[in-house]
Order: structure tokens, then sequence, then C-alpha cells
């Protein structure tokens, strides 16, 4: 079972997003870890979702070190017991940045990847490229399912910050995620600077979930993304 951590904030960011702490869950492998990532969850679900569980404690089993947070409105959420919206951008980043200064503190200050599901995996992107201040420093950027565009308006990119990402990054992504259109994505990675490899899921959509005929399951698919991911981030642990 993972640990539970609470992360306090600092007084100018609480009074920002409206919350003066943070739930997360601290995954960890049962030797010496290999690595730490800080993961963070998309926008309609929370720390606690079973895709971002699986992946931890898939990656916890690779010997990974894995601490998922809940962003401020999810916070928000849990503890009036109703659903909100997702904070702006700027909130989002200010308190991944504050996630990041926790662990630094308080677990450990060597390298963290930053990893995410969707709008968690741009707000890890636009961190590393410094989009609210100097670049969030990381051993690499793990993406899954990165929301380039919104569905059916492949025009409207999130791929403005691509020109500014050093870290090396993974994209995990499906041929059929409806917020992805994959020779879009090729086209705006070949606009980052550091190293970046694409993992095609293929029949995959924005969860990383195929069609029964693949006659493949999910839990399939999830493990190898895992086992991909894992040892992608092992190589530059």
């Amino acid at each position: 079972m993972p640990d539970e951590l609470h992360i306090a904030l600092t007084p100018p960011v609480a009074e920002s997003v409206g919350v003066d702490a943070l739930g997360a869950l601290l995954d960890a492998p049962r030797g010496k870890a290999l690595g730490s990532v800080l993961l963070a969850h998309g926008a309609g679900a929370s720390k606690e979702a079973a895709f971002l569980a699986t992946f931890a404690r898939g990656w916890a089993d690779a010997g990974l070190r894995v601490l998922r947070f809940d962003f401020p409105y999810m916070e928000r959420a849990r503890r009036e017991g109703k659903r909100r919206p997702p904070d702006r951008m700027p909130k989002l980043l200010a308190s991944l940045r504050e996630v990041r200064a926790f662990v630094r503190r308080e677990i450990d200050d060597g390298p963290w990847f930053l990893a995410g599901k969707s709008m968690g995996s741009r707000a890890a992107t636009l961190a590393a490229a410094g989009e609210d201040g100097a670049p969030l420093d990381t051993p690499g950027l793990v993406l899954l399912g990165y929301p380039l565009h919104p569905p059916k308006k492949p025009e409207k990119l999130r791929s403005d910050h691509f020109d500014r990402l050093d870290a090396p990054s993974l994209f995990v992504s499906g041929t059929r995620d409806p917020l992805c259109d994959l020779e879009l994505l090729e086209r705006e990675r070949a606009k980052i600077p550091g190293e970046s490899t694409l993992f095609v899921v293929d029949g995959g959509d924005h969860d990383l979930a195929v069609p029964k005929r693949s006659g493949r399951t999910h839990d399939e698919v999830l493990a190898e993304c895992i086992e991909r991911s894992a040892a992608w981030m092992a190589e530059r642990a």
C-alpha cells in the first residue's frame, strides 16, 4: 500500500489556489530506488485513479519511487464532496513546483522525473520548459496521452513551448486518441531540441485502451507501457 502524505503549501500559493495542502501517495520499491518520479493526474481523475495507480505500482515494482498528488482543484473537490473544473495552468504549475520543492526537502534532493496523464503531462512539459519561471530540472519527461489539441480541433495546438524542451521526453500515445493526431505530434516533436521518443499503442485511445478485436486487454497494454517507460527512465536515472 502506498504511504499517504500531506504537502503543505507556502502561504502565497495557498492563498492563490484556495487550499493549504495537497494530498499525495508515495509508492516505494522494495529495495533501493533506481530513480524517482512525480506523477500528475489528468483533468477529470484524481491521484487515486486506476490508471495512475497502475502506473505507480508498476513503476515501483520496476524499482522506481513514485509520488502522485492531487492538484488544488481536485483537493478542493475532495474536501467539498463535489466535482470542480480544473484550475488554470498557472495554478497547476505553481502547485507542481510546490510538490517538487517538498520532495527535494523531505524525501530526496536528487533528480526526479516528471510524468503525467493528459493535462498532467502538459503541465510537466510546461514546467520543464520554464513557462512560469526557471525550467524545472528533471532527467526526463514521461507523457501519457499528451493532449496535443482539443477533440476535433487539431488547429488549436498545445505545443508552442516544445522548442524550449531540453529534457529528454517519452511520449506514450494511442493511434485512436482524439486529443493527439500522431502525424501532428510527429511534426511538432521535431521542434523539440532535446531527445524525444514516441511509443505508439496501436489502437489505443486517450486512456491507451484498445478494442476487443485487437486480442489484447487493457491490462496487457498498460503492462507493456509500464515496462517500456520504466526501462526508459532507468537508462536516464
